[in-house]
């Protein structure tokens, strides 16, 4: 019987399943795909902070997973929340693909004034790099951001590069530097969650890159150390145990920034204490502005 792999309904999530379906039938393993709508989908036109961050868009698969809809799910690995239920595993952690941001513009660069993006990192960053930029919120699937951006709503939008380059994009702008904007937790990665059954853990696992998992797990440690979510304007990022990880006021004009070399799981949690501590008046400010406790 072919594994039930779960997915969202948009394009990119369609394209991410795909992929994962189609390494599996390279490794022998039959798999179909399975939609499962979420409440994330449905609220588009409501801030992310406002419907409980990037989880919600995990929770419906999880839920099918444990109700025995489907067998396994695929996510874009920053999405999954550091709080996972009983009964669900990440079993496989893909290669990674850019961890990079990507500015669309569909004006000349020197022209952006106005920048779309619904993330508090993102708004964070880029007024750091130029405080004079309107940043207006934006929803919605990949081809509607676009869509939005082509109509004048938007001189620019950000997106991540990874998704462009799934779904053979080439669209005007540029990468922006991981190193100088540095990204969310586990961008760029797509993973596998799956039931906590042995048959199924196994099928799954074979498309496990051990690096990949190693630098994610590190920035995922360091992640759940801080705390904030997707509230506070925080980037982590881990290349070959290379850490650098900054969080920022919501206006972009300040920030703490840390790096290191990690080897571990208990060493990245050592460091993210630290980062929390250090911008512990940051974290604190963040929820308070965006009226959260």
């Amino acid at each position: 019987m072919p594994l039930r792999i779960g997915t969202r309904g948009s394009t990119l999530a369609l394209a991410q399943a795909e992929k994962v379906i189609a390494l599996l039938t390279l490794q022998g393993v039959g798999a179909e795909k399975v939609i499962i709508a979420t409440h994330g989908d449905t609220a588009a036109g409501v801030p992310l902070h406002e419907i409980g961050g990037q989880g919600v868009f995990v929770r419906a698969l999880d839920e099918a997973i444990l109700a025995g809809t489907i067998d396994a799910a695929v996510h874009s690995m920053k999405d999954i929340p550091a709080k996972r239920p009983d009964g669900v595993v990440t079993s496989g952690v893909l290669a990674r693909d850019s961890p990079a941001d990507y500015l669309v513009h569909a004006v000349p660069e020197e022209s952006i004034r106005v920048v779309g993006t619904s993330s508090t990192r993102r708004r964070a960053q880029l007024l750091r790099d130029d405080p004079s930029l309107s940043i207006r919120q934006l929803r919605g699937n990949v081809d509607t951001r676009l869509r939005k951006m082509r109509e004048g709503q938007y001189d620019a939008i950000v997106l991540a590069e990874a998704g462009l380059q799934r779904l053979g994009l080439h669209v005007p702008g540029r990468s922006l530097p991981p190193e100088v904007f540095v990204p969310s937790p586990n961008q760029g990665t797509i993973a596998v969650v799956c039931r906590d059954d042995p048959v199924v853990v196994e099928r799954t696992a074979l498309l496990d890159d051990p690096c990949t998992r190693q630098d994610t797990l590190i920035e995922r440690a360091v992640m759940e150390e801080v705390g904030g979510g997707c509230f506070t304007p925080q980037g982590v990022y881990c290349r070959d145990g290379h850490i650098i990880a900054e969080i920022l006021s919501l206006d972009g004009a300040r920030q703490v920034r840390m790096e290191g070399d990690l080897a571990d799981a208990a060493a990245a949690r050592a460091f993210g204490k630290e980062l929390r501590k250090r911008a512990s008046d940051l974290i604190r400010e963040a929820y308070e502005r965006l009226g959260l406790k």
